[in-house]
């Protein structure tokens, strides 16, 4: 029986891909200001589901009712027509046109026949001024950074009189701050009845927001809850079983060094950075916002230019800015960005996780593509790599199956360092705990790993000594049992650390924009 303040139901709703049952009697409603949450493990269909919503698929079976009447979704203009709004990770926004055009991008005001431009950067300002951005109309959406450029979508949604409003993943890569700011707009949708469906994978966002909770796994729905549900219950609910340990480091035996960084220097981006990590490691990097960590580690692998100092692996020093010279020395790259510089998205599984040894298994100008073949079934088999087959293209797997195939093509070049920036930014929980035991699999082998991370919590639990880094430099080091999360935020400011002396720079550093605090 509906709900009377029911915006949006789907029954039934059925959806398949050649090999792939991505939905399957799928049942969710949405009523009028509230939050309900859509959870599950990547692969489990909430991106297909909100596709279906925003009129991008259409369902092979099942039924969708806005307002308590059946509706067919052919389009984006019928979900517009409908009040259906989404903001999906990747913006929907045009570069090169400002605020204001891409608000009203296709519905322009017109006076006269001409586009009335005075009209639509007034509405735009009252838009951006509901959802708290000072950012001026004129401005050209390339100038904004990632929270802005969330606010503009909101914004977006707000000019179409949106009634549903779908929101996936918005908090991915937002700060602490922006994530509290977001929270804000969300709740005022919410009161002037707007409703939301929310989709996160960080779990103690949905009691500080969401009102209900349904999960889906396998492409079914298996539960409704309320957002005050234990995480237990919510993780038992999207994986079919409990996990014991989220966080679950097995330290190894340490070794010889195997990556030896000394007086790393960048001007103006990093400076006299130095450290080792030895066989049988994990070595966490944290820090702020623009602390330099990503800039470190490609200048490691040799992606980024630096001025001075050298990199060592297993004693050998490594040329400067020379990827193939680091991937020859045995360093791996797991870059933050896996999307647009992890993987060729239209190539197949099977031909991204045979990038690195690519030249290797080539012989007189051919590619022994029999043994390519073997070697790329035995790794995904051995990652669990959810895919249809090795000729699926990357584009269509899962966030989480993606990042195991960026990892897996390092695993079969025997990489001696593995280098990962952001390993489990935007994958479920079930999928990050898959990953943290592979961590643990290659430092049991005697491989070296080093992680930067914004998730604070995932640094602490899998590393076996934290490098802090702030204005560029290292502030500090912790054992695994120093490592607190008041200890590396004290040398991330820049303050005094808990058991000594003051390190760092004397210049005070405003918290804001701090990364990891949100205890995900």
């Amino acid at each position: 029986m509906s709900h009377p303040d029911e915006l949006l139901r789907v029954e039934g709703i059925r959806k398949t891909f050649p090999g792939v049952v991505a939905l399957d009697s799928v049942d969710f409603d949405l009523r009028r200001g509230e939050v309900h949450v859509l959870l599950g493990e990547n692969g489990a269909g909430k991106s297909t589901l909100i596709k279906m919503l925003s009129g991008a698929y259409r369902p092979d079976a099942g039924r969708v009712l806005v307002g308590g009447q059946e509706v067919r979704i052919h389009g984006a203009q019928d979900a517009e027509r409908l009040g259906i709004a989404t903001i999906y990770q990747e913006f929907n926004l045009v570069p090169d046109l400002t605020v204001a055009e891409n608000i009203f991008l296709g519905r322009q005001p017109r006076r006269f026949g001409l586009v009335d431009r005075k009209k639509m950067e007034s509405d735009a300002a009252e838009l951006l001024e509901r959802v708290g951005v000072t950012t001026p109309p004129h401005t050209k959406v390339r100038e904004l950074g990632i929270a802005r450029l969330q606010m503009v979508e909101i914004a977006k949604a707000l000019s179409l009189d949106a009634r549903v409003l779908v929101m996936d993943e918005p908090t991915a890569v937002l700060t602490s701050e922006e994530v509290d700011k977001l929270f804000r707009i969300v709740r005022a949708l919410r009161e002037d009845g707007v409703g939301v469906v929310f989709i996160t994978h960080h779990l103690e966002e949905i009691a500080a927001l969401g009102d209900r909770v349904t999960v889906l796994r396998d492409g079914r729905s298996v539960g409704q809850v309320p957002a005050s549900a234990s995480e237990d219950e919510l993780v038992r609910l999207m994986v079919g079983r409990d996990i014991d340990q989220q966080y679950p480091r097995r330290a190894a035996e340490t070794g010889t060094a195997l990556l030896s960084v000394t007086g790393l220097t960048r001007e103006g981006v990093f400076r006299d950075v130095g450290f080792e990590v030895r066989a049988g490691e994990v070595v966490g990097i944290a820090g702020l916002v623009g602390a330099g960590r990503t800039e470190v580690v490609r200048a490691v692998f040799g992606a980024d230019h630096y001025d001075t100092g050298s990199v060592r692996v297993a004693g050998a020093t490594l040329p400067r800015h020379d990827v193939s010279a680091a991937m020859a020395a045995g360093i791996g790259l797991v870059p933050e960005d896996r999307k647009g510089q992890g993987l060729l998205l239209d190539a197949s599984v099977e031909e991204n996780l045979g990038l690195v040894t690519l030249r290797s298994a080539t012989r007189a100008g051919l590619v022994d593509r029999a043994a390519q073949h073997t070697a790329a079934a035995r790794i995904a088999g051995q990652l669990g790599v959810r895919m249809a087959g090795l000729g699926q293209r990357v584009r269509t797997l899962s966030g989480g199956n993606q990042q195991k195939v960026v990892i897996g093509k390092w695993l079969l070049a025997e990489v001696k360092v593995l280098i990962l920036d952001e390993p489990t930014r935007g994958i479920d929980v079930g999928a990050k705990v898959e990953i943290y035991e592979l961590i643990n699999e290659l430092t049991a082998a005697g491989h070296a790993v080093l992680m930067v991370s914004s998730d604070l919590p995932e640094v602490l639990g899998m590393s076996d000594r934290v490098l802090v880094m702030a204005e560029g430099r290292i502030a500090g080091e912790l054992t695994a049992d120093e490592a607190t999360q008041d200890a590396v935020m004290a040398l991330a400011v820049g303050a005094a650390r808990p058991s000594g002396p003051a390190i760092g720079e004397d210049d005070e550093q405003d918290e804001e924009g701090v990364e990891g605090s949100r205890g995900h």
